[in-house]
C-alpha cells in the first residue's frame, strides 16, 4: 500500500502503529511475505534515538548485540559501544535496505474494536481521518510518558526541572549544583556526565542493581549471552516476576566501557542520598535507604560475577582469575534531608522512568496497571498485538538483540492468518 493512498475510509489489512525499530522490524517481515500493510509514526523513524538521548550517550550493550532483520552490526568494533550519533547512522543504514510503507508525523489517537476488525483514527498534517484494519500491531514503546512526582510542582520555582529525556549536556544547565533523581541507567550515566564535567552533583539513589562492565577477560553481557540469559523465556527466568520488574543494571559504554561506581563518585565529592520521598519549596526529604541501596547493588554485581565463574568452571573455559568488588566508600549515616538553596542547586533532573499510556486504545487487553496482557505480543483481543515491550518474551525483548526474534514471531502469525483468510475467500 502506498502511504499517499491513505484517505478517510481506507481499509488496511495490517496497520503497524509506531515506526521505531520494533514496528519497522515487523514491517520488514510482512513486506518480505507480500502482506499489504502500513506503518504510521507520530514523529520520524529514528527520532527517539536522535532526539531523546544526551550528547555523550552510548549503548550499554556491545555493538554485536545490534541485530535487526537482514541487518547486523558489521563495523570494526563489535565489542565496543556505539554513540548516539553512530546508532542513528546505523539505523538509517538499515532503513536503506528496504522500503517500508511508512507515514511519518501521523499519530493514532483512537483505536476501537469493530465487529470485523478495528477502526483507527489518525491525526497528521492533512488532518484527522479514520481508517479500518483487520489487524493492528502497537509498536509505540513500552513507556512513553515521563514520570515526574506530584510534589515537583511545589518545589522552588527558581530551580529548573528537567526529565532525563530533555537533558543534553552540562553546558545546557544553569550554573550551580545539580540534583539527579534516580540511579537507573539514565540517572547514573547523566550523574557521571555532570561529574566528569566538574559540576557539583547530588544523586538520589534508587534500587537499581549494578553489573561489572568487564569480567575475566570479556564483557559481562557477552558472558550472559553465552549463558543463555537473553534467550530464557520470561516464565523460566530465575527470580520470576520480581526479577523482571527490577530496574536495569547500571553500567556504561562510555570511553570504551567501564563500571559505574557510585561509591567512587562519592569519594570524589558527589553527594549521595536514598530514595527521594517528598519536597516543598527548597526542602527535600529522603528515606534512609542509601546504605542498603549501595549494598544491594554490590551484591548483585558480585552475584553476577559468581554466576559467570560457575559458567567458566562448568565449561572448562580458560579465563583470567575471579575477583569480587570491595567498597571504596561507605556513608557514615543515611542523609534524610536536603536544602536546595543552601546547597546552591539550580537544576533537578528527574530520571525515575516512564509510565504506559494506552488510553487511546478501547480494548480489554490491559491489566490494572495499564500494561498490555500479552503472550509474546499476542493478546486475547483477536488481531491486536504489541511489539517492542520489555520482557515481552525474554530479557532480550525490547533490546536490539531480541527485536528481530519478537517481530518475526508476531509477523509469522499475521502472515499465516493473512494467507488462510485469502485462501478461504478464494474457495
Amino acid at each position: 500500500m502506498s502511504p499517499t493512498q491513505v484517505s478517510p475510509g481506507t481499509h488496511i489489512p495490517v496497520l503497524v502503529i509506531g515506526g521505531g525499530q520494533a514496528g519497522l522490524s515487523v514491517s520488514h517481515h510482512l513486506g518480505a511475505a507480500g502482506v499489504d500493510h502500513l506503518v504510521v509514526e507520530k514523529q520520524t523513524a529514528v527520532h527517539a534515538w536522535a532526539d531523546t538521548r544526551w550528547d555523550s550517550f552510548t549503548l550499554v550493550t556491545p555493538n554485536w548485540h545490534c541485530r535487526l532483520p537482514g541487518y547486523h552490526y558489521e563495523g570494526p568494533d563489535p565489542d565496543g559501544f556505539m554513540t548516539r550519533d553512530q546508532v542513528v547512522e546505523w539505523l538509517h543504514g538499515w532503513l536503506e535496505t528496504f522500503d517500508p510503507p511508512l507515514v511519518e508525523h501521523t499519530a493514532a489517537t483512537r483505536l476501537r474494536r469493530t465487529g470485523t476488525g478495528f477502526e483507527v483514527t489518525l491525526a497528521g498534517p492533512v488532518g484527522e481521518r479514520t481508517v479500518t484494519a483487520d489487524e493492528v500491531v502497537v509498536a509505540t514503546g513500552g513507556y512513553p510518558i515521563p514520570v515526574i512526582p506530584p510534589y515537583a510542582s511545589f518545589l522552588d520555582p527558581a530551580v529548573v526541572q528537567l526529565h532525563s529525556e530533555q537533558y543534553r549536556n552540562p553546558d545546557q544547565l544553569a550554573e550551580g549544583a545539580v540534583l539527579v533523581v534516580g540511579s537507573g541507567q539514565s540517572g547514573a550515566q547523566i550523574a557521571e556526565d555532570l561529574h566528569l564535567a566538574g559540576r557539583r552533583v547530588h544523586l538520589a539513589v534508587g534500587n537499581a542493581p549494578r553489573v561489572a562492565r568487564f569480567y575475566r577477560g570479556r564483557d559481562c553481557m557477552t558472558w550472559l549471552a553465552d549463558m543463555g540469559l537473553y534467550d530464557t523465556p520470561a516464565q523460566q527466568y530465575p527470580g520470576g516476576k520480581a526479577a523482571q520488574e527490577k530496574t536495569n543494571h547500571y553500567v556504561t559504554g562510555r570511553d570504551g566501557g567501564r563500571d559505574v561506581d557510585l561509591r567512587r563518585f562519592a569519594a570524589e565529592g558527589m553527594r549521595l542520598y536514598g530514595t527521594l520521598t517528598s519536597g516543598r519549596d527548597s526542602e527535600l526529604r529522603f528515606a534512609p535507604t542509601l546504605t542498603d541501596a549501595l549494598d544491594s547493588a554490590d551484591r548483585v554485581y558480585n552475584s553476577i560475577c559468581a554466576d559467570i565463574d560457575r559458567h567458566i568452571d562448568a565449561h572448562g573455559i580458560d579465563a583470567p582469575p575471579p575477583s569480587r568488588y570491595s567498597p571504596v566508600w561507605a556513608p557514615e549515616t543515611d542523609p534524610t534531608s536536603l536544602d536546595l538553596a543552601a546547597e546552591g542547586i539550580t537544576t533537578i533532573i528527574w530520571a525515575i522512568g516512564y509510565r504506559p499510556d494506552y488510553r487511546w486504545i478501547e480494548a480489554s487487553s490491559f491489566d490494572g496497571a495499564g500494561h498490555p496482557m500479552q503472550t509474546r505480543g499476542a493478546t486475547e483481543v483477536p488481531g491486536l498485538s504489541f511489539v517492542g515491550l520489555p520482557w515481552m518474551h525474554t530479557w532480550g525483548s525490547g533490546r536490539f538483540l531480541g527485536i528481530d526474534r519478537d517481530a518475526k514471531y508476531l509477523a509469522d502469525g499475521i502472515i499465516a492468518r493473512h494467507h488462510a483468510s485469502r485462501e478461504e475467500r478464494a474457495s
